[in-house]
């Protein structure tokens, strides 16, 4: 697989979706504090479970073409009692509805903008111009700022961010769209209720973007330790053939008016976004964590280690680790090496990783590189062998290429070309689709998603690198979750102390998903496993690992629930048919609840395993979902109440 999908990696439906559970402190169950009830003697919170539900079928079609939830939360508490809750979806809005601007106008959800805020227009059907508007939301942070009061909001004033990956078609139906649009971020206004946890929009925000030249394909993201919303742009253009790229043209078109405006170098980033208290956000870009394929950045308890998530073929483990805490504009990169004994299989002993320095830098001196240099001024690539020994072969971004740094060129390399400068010292940049990251804290390990064990991961493989640790025998399409260990006091490759007690030290297969022929219902992966892990989120309070699939395997995908402590999975909700879970996000505590964010795209997007499923379900998609080109924004939620982690 490619680093760059050249179809329209399936179409529909945001969820933002936050299960009320907690009213205490969000780190009370992990840590074995008490519960009060009523003024009685305390009771201690000791597990959390969800119930597994079963996959819909087409015997209940209406299941398949929509959010279905149906697992039972259970609380247990130290005296033997338990709760339970039956949980379920509640939406906020759908991409394209037009939605409260909270200045007494209205505004459309998902909605595409340029880089003068002004509406960029879909005109691809005579007579029916309109905005464009995303069908793919992803990465969200669920948040609150001190002090912060907005009119309308009768609880508590709290807050979601809201990227939006890209639009897969234009209303036309053939027009692909993917990566042609600048990417839209939102800051939602909640009203929370102090009594029940419920989450109601009071107001959507369009993020002004032109201060960071805009956004490229966003995709998933996490919330930092310090409040803020860590963005992502993944599938970094390739600088190279930015010119004569038909996507990034477009991109350049729709953003600037204009198919030469816009710099590669400015993107494939990871952007941060700072919610004001009057419900608006401030946007930067950190040029200094490498130019890769960001995903799912995951900073880590010290506020200054960052594990970043790699979303292409032959991508890497990347570290960043920041000057100062809760300040990501300086520090220095890092790539991992994997040593002897990589596998996926779950009994086998952990790899170890060893971590190149690939620089230090600021953000502000690689965005003047980035604003000053073409690509050839730093280094020479050919697709062919020169048949000179001063280039290197390496394997990148899917691609077998023959490099040639240029003198003094070394921190430019490492963060605006990163992938191949990587590959040329000798870093293991050999998985394939490297997702989720998130991290749990208690035992200081962290977790990482492979969507799929393909490509560059398999030897023999064209794009699989001899010697750099990662080879398999045989590709595993449905993917793996990694568990890595974190310690302190490692050196890198070089000898020099790296200054972090959160670095990984090696990798091993937590969970594995498994390929079958297909089934009766076209699902090529076993349903009852997880297939293709997208986005991971662990909960600290309910010891649970969440894992959101990207599956092309699944008939529908899941969101899935892993105990590591009783190392139960279960299945809890089910995306529509076609689509994608994205934008996991669990929040442990916000004024006393708990919440489960767990965001989904494009349901309907038809690949060969629906043939079984597509007639019966598209009219039910397409009545759903705005003909399939909306996207539902919502929350888990209890049925009838929310849920609480106290005793009634």
């Amino acid at each position: 697989m490619t680093n760059k999908p050249t179809v329209s990696r399936r179409s529909i439906l945001q969820v933002l979706s936050g299960v009320p559970l907690l009213p205490l402190s969000g780190a009370f169950a992990a840590a074995g504090l008490s519960v009060g009830c009523g003024g009685s003697s305390a009771a201690t919170l000791t597990s959390v479970s969800f119930s597994s539900m079963a996959a819909p079928t087409l015997a209940n079609a209406a299941a398949m073409a929509t959010t279905t939830v149906g697992s039972t939360m259970t609380v247990a508490f130290s005296d033997n009692s338990k709760q339970e809750f039956k949980l379920g979806y509640q939406p906020f809005f759908v991409t394209g509805d037009m939605v409260s601007d909270g200045k007494g106008g209205k505004t459309l959800a998902g909605g595409y903008y340029d880089i003068n805020n002004q509406p960029i227009m879909d005109a691809t059907v005579s007579g029916k111009t309109r905005q464009y508007f995303s069908d793919s939301p992803d990465g969200t942070s669920l948040l609150s700022v001190a002090g912060a009061k907005i009119t309308g909001v009768v609880g508590n004033t709290v807050f979601a961010v809201v990227q939006f990956e890209y639009a897969t078609w234009a209303q036309d139906g053939t027009t692909a769209m993917y990566g042609k649009l600048p990417s839209p971020i939102a800051v939602l206004t909640l009203d929370q209720s102090p009594t029940t946890g419920k989450l109601t929009l009071v107001k959507y925000h369009n993020v002004d973007t032109a201060g960071v030249h805009g956004l490229w394909i966003t995709c998933g993201a996490s919330l930092s330790p310090w409040g803020t919303h860590l963005s992502s742009e993944e599938y970094e253009p390739n600088a190279f053939v930015a010119t004569t790229d038909a996507q990034f043209k477009a991109f350049s078109k729709n953003l600037y008016g204009s198919e030469t405006a816009a710099n590669p170098y400015h993107y494939g980033h990871m952007p941060e976004v700072t919610v004001n208290a009057d419900g608006t956000g401030a946007i930067k870009k950190h040029y200094c964590m490498g130019r890769i394929s960001h995903e799912l950045v995951q900073v880590m308890p010290d506020n200054r280690t960052a594990l970043m998530g790699d979303d292409a073929t032959n991508s890497g483990y990347f570290v960043f680790v920041a000057d100062r805490e809760k300040d990501l504009s300086s520090g220095t990169l890092y790539v991992a090496k994997v040593g002897a004994g990589f596998s996926l299989d779950t009994a086998a002993a952990a790899a170890p990783l060893t971590w190149i320095k690939l620089g230090s830098a600021t953000s502000a001196e690689i965005h003047t590189l980035a604003n000053t240099l073409k690509p050839t001024d730093i280094m020479t690539v050919t697709s062919t062998d020169p048949l000179d020994a001063s280039y290197t072969k390496v394997n990148a971004n899917g691609k077998t290429e023959w490099v040639k740094l240029n003198t003094g060129m070394e921190k430019a390399a490492a963060f605006l070309e990163t992938h191949r400068y990587a590959a040329l010292v000798g870093a293991s940049v050999g998985f394939s689709k490297m997702e989720g990251t998130t991290v749990n804290i208690k035992d200081k390990v962290a977790y990482s998603a492979l969507q799929n064990c393909r490509d560059s991961m398999v030897t023999g493989n064209a794009f699989n690198t001899v010697g750099n640790g990662i080879s398999i025998a045989k590709a595993l399409n449905a993917g793996a979750v990694m568990a890595l260990n974190l310690k302190g006091g490692i050196k890198d490759t070089a000898g020099a102390a790296i200054v972090s007690e959160w670095m990984p030290v090696d990798t091993k297969a937590l969970l594995i998903g498994e390929d079958i022929t297909a089934d009766a219902l076209g699902n090529t992966a076993n349903p009852n496993k997880i297939a293709n892990p997208d986005n991971l989120k662990f909960s600290e309070t309910m010891r649970t690992l969440f894992i959101g699939e990207d599956s092309g395997q699944h008939v529908n995908n899941f969101l899935w629930a892993y105990n590591i402590d009783s190392k139960v999975l279960s299945r809890i909700m089910s995306i529509p048919a076609g689509g994608e879970s994205t934008g996991l996000h669990a929040v442990d505590d916000l004024n006393g609840w708990t919440y489960i964010m767990s965001n989904f795209q494009h349901p309907g997007d038809w690949g060969s395993i629906h043939n079984t499923v597509k007639a019966t379900l598209d009219p039910l998609l397409k009545a759903n979902y705005k003909e399939k080109f909306g996207a539902a924004v919502g929350y888990l939620t209890a049925e009838p109440t929310q849920t609480r982690l106290t005793k009634a």
